[in-house]
């Protein structure tokens, strides 16, 4: 090991050969197979000082290591040096404040867990073993965006340690560059140590609602519940999955279980106008329950690709294109309402962008023989380029392999030079760039 890393550190350092090293480098995304010069596990925000003073003395590339779910494994620097926070996972809730405070490390399910034990929740996504981290700093999606605000729109203050090695607070009042960057500027600008959220009285009940159809027989049902979103209560989060040949409309509501079954009866008997679904499947839910239901489905050890898109609006030649699934080997879809709280937040108060979203559509993949790897990813980069130009841009958390031209994408010109200013600012020499990189601009 190079003099001075291990007794800089409180926590462990792995290298190859060490136990736990190649259980350590594993991600979410089984395709993802480097080997990091050193594993830096993080104990706390000192530890993450050193190793990223260490990392730029001795030239080393950095990436930051939380729940591992970045589909191009970015936490995993080939020779570099990963900065694992998987450590730092504690989450604390003041109930009186309404406030939880995370360690930069934790995972949604733990967030969760501990503010539902005090009737609580904020916005996380929908898979319980995903890091707080790389979610929020992309946005947030979750099922409690509609009503609640994306999870960068609940962020009090960040905690950041920054390329030169400084621990900041970022917040309204403090840092408010850095503050309004870290809302949905991704990796970019530090590792975030601490996140401070804002909690909502949240009584746990959930419903979830769907409707079975076959893809040849889907596209006027599609309408119709495509058409019911436009008047959804801020409770509902409008879904809708294809899977081989199988369409499912539905919806997802978060509140008081009387009117949701309202609102589903509603919605199941405007697409029996249409047609009569083959199959329909309401179940109930724990929000907690809610929150894991796919934990499984998202598990670890598969090989893993997808695209994402936003549309501003879900056009009937859109639908037909998504509904075209006569190739073999096509990705699995999902769309996932927007609106209500998401778009009252004003365009410019964040670096997230695309609030004018309608519906956010990801074609997702998973296989596990790495045979299969080419012809995979090239079905799903043709389906989805054949909806591209239905597209109004794209999650920063669903962009994979596409570069600059996917960062292009994700924002404005207008963000991206404000976002390269912020990054010029606070890392000058683009020290973590191992994310969907916004480079630092030239002054």
């Amino acid at each position: 090991m190079t003099t001075g890393l291990q007794e800089a550190v409180l926590g462990r350092v792995l290298e190859p050969g060490d136990d736990d090293y190649d259980s350590a480098r594993s991600v979410w995304n089984a395709m993802i197979d480097r080997r990091p010069r050193y594993i830096v596990r993080c104990s706390g925000t000192a530890d993450v000082v050193a190793a990223v003073g260490f990392a730029t003395d001795h030239g080393l590339e950095v990436g930051i290591r939380c729940g591992g779910h970045g589909i191009v494994g970015h936490a995993v620097p080939d020779g570099g040096l990963m900065i694992d926070l998987r450590p730092m996972g504690e989450v604390s809730v003041d109930p009186h404040t309404r406030r939880a405070r995370v360690q930069g490390g934790a995972l949604l399910g733990a967030l969760d867990d501990a503010a539902q034990a005090h009737g609580l929740a904020t916005t996380a996504g929908n898979v319980s073993h995903t890091g707080v981290g790389g979610l929020t700093l992309g946005g947030g999606m979750g099922w409690l965006a509609r009503r609640r605000g994306l999870a960068c729109d609940n962020v009090i203050s960040f905690e950041v340690v920054t390329a030169a090695g400084d621990t900041l607070r970022a917040s309204a009042d403090s840092h408010t560059d850095l503050f309004w960057a870290l809302r949905g500027g991704g990796g970019n600008f530090g590792v975030v140590t601490e996140f401070e959220f804002a909690l909502h009285p949240e009584p746990g009940l959930a419903i979830s609602a769907e409707f079975h159809y076959p893809v040849a027989a889907a596209h006027d049902a599609m309408r119709r519940w495509r058409d019911l979103n436009g008047t959804a209560p801020r409770e509902a989060t409008y879904t809708a999955t294809i899977a081989d040949a199988t369409v499912a409309l539905g919806l997802v509501w978060v509140g008081d279980p009387s009117d949701g079954n309202a609102r589903i009866a509603a919605l199941g008997d405007g697409l029996a106008e249409i047609a009569e679904p083959q199959a329909r499947v309401i179940e109930s839910w724990s929000y907690l329950g809610l929150q894991r239901r796919e934990d499984d489905i998202e598990a670890h050890a598969w090989r893993r690709y997808w695209k994402g898109h936003y549309f501003s609006e879900l056009a009937d030649g859109a639908i037909d294109a998504l509904l075209a699934r006569d190739a073999e080997d096509l990705p699995n879809v999902s769309l996932q309402a927007y609106g209500g709280a998401i778009a009252d937040v004003a365009d410019e108060e964040t670096a997230f962008s695309g609030r004018d979203t309608a519906f956010e559509f990801v074609a997702a993949s998973r296989w596990q023989d790495a045979a299969e790897d080419d012809r995979r990813v090239s079905a799903a980069r043709r389906y989805a380029a054949g909806l591209e130009r239905y597209a109004s841009g794209v999650y920063v958390n669903t962009l994979a392999d596409e570069g600059v031209a996917g960062v292009r994408r994700a924002y404005s010109d207008a963000k991206l030079a404000r976002l390269a200013a912020v990054k010029a600012v606070y890392d000058p020499g683009n020290v973590f760039h191992l994310n969907q990189n916004i480079r630092p601009s030239a002054g």
